[in-house]
């Protein structure tokens, strides 16, 4: 069965990945710099060539060489390139070195020609100076020989099955000559963050997650989201691989200690509100979550962003409960610490909405999605827990590749922090 092949830049965890297979494509290719979030790409998808560099060094020729490719002609690239979007007076933005990952972006499209290609960034960058920047962009991608679908749009993740509000730009554009896809249709129903995380049983009931991700547990899923995350019930609009996985257990549920103040603080906090200490939102079971952020990066200090208090129990959420309100599939997993984990979600697009774009692309090939019959065995379970140095020798480029922060105790989550200022309050 022959699929149409895509390639993934800045790849992180592989959201877009993920929405790419489940459209109806196989990801032959993955670029991302951090080794640590390469490990758990390998890890979630065994038939993909992680490739752990970073795009400036990489060119098109390596590429096709590094994933087997040869001269084979490569239906779609897509990923979200990490951009400041300003800029200065009298130069291109283009030009400004804190966007030389868009500019390689564009370049890496030029060498690999793809069929079509998917840009994915921030709705910020629709606003103000950055929509300059976003028109040299779709200039630059002409020039590399592409018609780019305009008007450009912000797609809301809720729209398309995703229990989350979350806006996101998303530029598509085909090879001249080729016929352009169209934006996908919102759904009409709404998944609701109870539909999401109500059948999750409550990580706090467990001693084993204060030092394990995971317990084995019997649950009962009832909502058809959940289901069909946990792999329960068929989604008759995925078409990516299934996994072998346990559906009985609970993983990424490591357990975040609370004070009883904070508690009772959460306790006290109404559903749709924001705690006034902590600032923390709770999540309203019968709405939606709101949007997900990664938190800064080791070198800027490895903050954890703000989490959500869940909607009936006193805690903040755990990385699976973020992770299906992300619409990641239960047999996905991410690195074992928190940290990472919620920084590997929060950077990565919602599969569903990844899904519901890549499904355009593939009409506009003319082509229809089949479902493969193969099972996959997930990489190896190490994958899920190296630190930096381990990642790093795993793919074989220097444990300096992201920059560190000094000591491991020098993160400090928003809770912890949030912890420290009201006991001082």
């Amino acid at each position: 069965m022959n699929r149409p092949i895509g390639v993934d830049l800045f790849a992180g965890a592989g959201g877009l990945s993920l929405g790419f297979e489940q459209a109806g494509f196989d990801v032959v290719a993955a670029v991302e710099i951090d080794p640590i979030h390469c490990a758990i790409h390998e890890r979630n998808f065994p038939l993909t060539k992680t490739i752990c560099a970073s795009v400036v060094n990489l060119t098109g020729t390596d590429l096709r060489r590094l994933a087997g490719l040869g001269s084979t002609d490569i239906d779609v690239v897509f990923g979200g390139a990490p951009c400041q979007g300003f800029s200065l007076i009298g130069k291109r933005a283009l030009d400004d070195e804190r966007n030389q990952l868009v500019f390689h972006y564009v370049r890496l499209i030029r060498e690999l020609q793809p069929k079509y290609f998917v840009f994915e960034n921030v709705k910020g960058l629709t606003l103000g100076l950055h929509s300059k920047f976003l028109h040299e962009l779709i200039d630059a991608l002409a020039d590399a020989g592409y018609d780019v679908l305009t008007p450009y749009q912000v797609l809301n993740a809720s729209s398309y099955g995703v229990p989350q509000d979350r806006k996101r730009l998303f530029l598509m554009g085909a090879r001249r000559g080729l016929t352009l896809p169209t934006y996908p249709k919102p759904l009409n129903q709404t998944v609701t963050v109870a539909d999401a995380i109500g059948d999750l049983p409550d990580a706090d009931k467990f001693k084993t997650l204060k030092v394990s991700d995971s317990v084995s547990v019997k649950w009962e899923t009832l909502s058809i989201y959940g289901r069909r995350l946990r792999d329960l019930e068929r989604d008759p609009l995925d078409f990516g691989y299934r996994r072998e996985f346990d559906r009985d257990l609970l993983s990424s549920s490591l357990r975040t200690e609370h004070t009883q103040v904070s508690k009772q603080r959460f306790r006290a906090t109404l559903p749709g509100e924001t705690e006034p200490i902590s600032r923390f939102r709770k999540l309203p079971s019968d709405g939606l979550c709101n949007t997900l952020r990664a938190g800064t990066d080791s070198a800027r200090g490895a903050f954890t962003s703000p989490r959500p208090i869940h909607p009936t129990a006193p805690r903040v959420i755990t990385v699976r409960e973020a992770a299906r309100l992300h619409s990641f599939p239960d047999w996905f997993r991410f690195h074992s610490t928190k940290w990472h984990g919620f920084r590997q979600i929060g950077n990565s697009v919602p599969p569903l909405l990844g899904r519901a774009v890549a499904a355009e692309v593939l009409k506009a090939l003319g082509l229809k999605p089949s479902k493969p019959q193969e099972k996959l065995q997930p990489g190896l379970a190490e994958l899920l827990q190296f630190d930096m140095g381990q990642a790093a020798r795993h793919f074989e480029v220097p444990r300096n590749t992201i920059a560190q922060r000094s000591r491991a105790r020098e993160i400090l989550t928003a809770e912890e922090t949030a912890e420290s200022q009201a006991q001082h309050a």
